[in-house]
């Protein structure tokens, strides 16, 4: 078998194949046609991005960590001020155990 008698039968062949697929096509469209329209879907409903109770909310939890944090610089402040009084009055103490020794 020559190279022209394959291109012939391929040739042959694709018109074939073309034919069975311009059938299919047309068979899917008169299938879309047949089939009754439906109503698109609507979107679902967006919700308000922001309502006053988030804000509420987010106020207040703000404001409850603001004021823990508040208390806990002056835990630290107390804390640093009772350490320093020690200190000195332990230094005041060494002190006197070292003149009078």
């Amino acid at each position: 078998m020559s190279d022209l008698e394959k291109a012939a039968r391929d040739a042959v062949d694709a018109q074939a194949n073309s034919e069975q697929v311009a059938l299919i096509l047309a068979v899917l469209q008169a299938q879309q046609l047949n089939q009754p329209q439906q109503p698109p879907v609507p979107p679902p409903a967006v919700r308000p991005a922001g309502s006053a109770a988030k804000w509420i909310g987010i106020g207040m939890g703000g404001s409850v960590f603001l004021v823990a944090f508040a208390l806990s610089a002056v835990a630290v402040a107390i804390s640093a001020v009772a350490l320093t009084v020690c200190v000195l009055v332990l230094r005041s103490v060494w002190q006197d155990v070292r003149k009078s020794g």
